[in-house]
């Protein structure tokens, strides 16, 4: 990445209270130098925290579902988006929305968030978070309402290549890197980033599970930054964008292009999918006469459809658009995994 109608996504209800800390070392060292966590069991104690929540709230005496993100900025400060109608793909009405902040109080089964925000009337709301539950609360500390902490997960999750589709890269513990120029591969059997395919593509569908790193006290475009370059001209963004207002620039922008219709990311260490349906620029002789164009699904939302793109993305492999391309997953120095990449070509 350079200088982050709708489907759903499938829903599951986790009852997981905040419980002890968790412990260990990040994995790696960001750009920045502040940690960069690849495994949920090295992370700190916020990032049990940090999440999506659902429920309803008494708002002028009715119940109002609403979901929010809670998205941890280090060392037990937040930031919490609230949407009206339940999160982005699954219930927001795209318009209203509040944005506060947060700070952790105490450590273990005693930990709790405090939230605060000042809604679009003035109206300061407030919220605590305790044991997987964020409730809303009044100034007397009353309760107008629940949200219980969810994990979604996409629904092309785990796709198998139909046939006819290529695989790039499987994962596990066959980790074969044949078809890709520089491939590195994690201990647990991870893609790494900085890879090439070996071969071009045009026309195709693509689908591609990436993880993001955890980077609380990283900001913007040195937080979990990496890039899908189709035909080695065009990037999908990849960033932890989890919580932020869906740019082109943040994931699932296509960069200088278009921005996404909703901001789908799911918080950092969640397995997301990228489906893509991509239309080769056509060319007359030298003479290009038609924009390439994508369709993008992002966890299974639509995100781009048959979005037109004019030029290249700068950065990839590829310094000319052209027919056909290979895929890049760019390393911007940032610990983005990868697994079940295939391809189906169309042409």
């Amino acid at each position: 990445m350079r200088h982050a109608r709708v489907s759903r996504l499938s829903l599951v209800v986790i009852a997981c209270g905040i419980g002890v800390p968790l412990v260990g070392g990040p994995a790696t060292a960001a750009p920045t130098g502040n940690p960069a966590f690849t495994d949920p069991a090295q992370a700190d104690a916020d990032f049990r925290i940090q999440g999506e929540y659902v429920g309803e709230v008494q708002i002028d005496g009715r119940a109002v579902p609403v979901g929010a993100q809670v998205i941890a900025l280090g060392d037990g400060k937040f930031e919490f988006v609230a949407y009206a109608g339940g999160l982005p793909g699954a219930g927001w009405n795209a318009s209203d929305k509040i944005r506060g902040a947060g700070a952790r109080e105490g450590d273990g089964d005693a930990a709790a968030v405090k939230l605060e925000a000042v809604d679009e009337s003035g109206i300061t709301r407030r919220g605590r978070i305790e044991n997987g539950t964020l409730r809303a609360v009044t100034d007397s500390g009353g309760e107008t309402g629940r949200l219980a902490r969810v994990e979604r997960a996409s629904p092309t999750l785990g796709q198998k290549p139909p046939t006819g589709a290529v695989t790039i890269f499987a994962g596990g513990a066959d980790a074969d890197t044949s078809r890709l120029v520089d491939g590195r591969v994690s201990p647990d059997g991870l893609l790494m980033e900085g890879v090439t395919t070996k071969d071009a593509f045009g026309d195709a569908r693509w689908h591609i599970e990436f993880r993001l790193p955890y980077q609380p006290k990283d900001r913007g475009q040195a937080r979990g930054n990496s890039g899908a370059y189709l035909q080695g001209c065009y990037e999908i963004q990849m960033l932890d964008s989890f919580g932020l207002e869906g740019k082109d620039n943040e994931c699932g922008g296509i960069y200088q292009a278009a921005a996404p219709r909703v901001n789908a990311c799911l918080p950092p260490l969640s397995w997301q999918t990228y489906d893509i349906d991509v239309t080769a620029p056509r060319f007359d002789g030298d003479k290009k006469i038609a924009n390439a164009r994508m369709t993008v699904r992002h966890n299974g939302i639509l995100i781009h459809d048959d979005q037109e793109i004019p030029t290249l993305t700068p950065g990839g492999p590829q310094t000319q658009e052209g027919p056909k391309g290979p895929l890049f997953l760019q390393d911007h120095g940032n610990p983005v995994r990868y697994r079940n990449i295939w391809v189906l070509p169309k042409s």
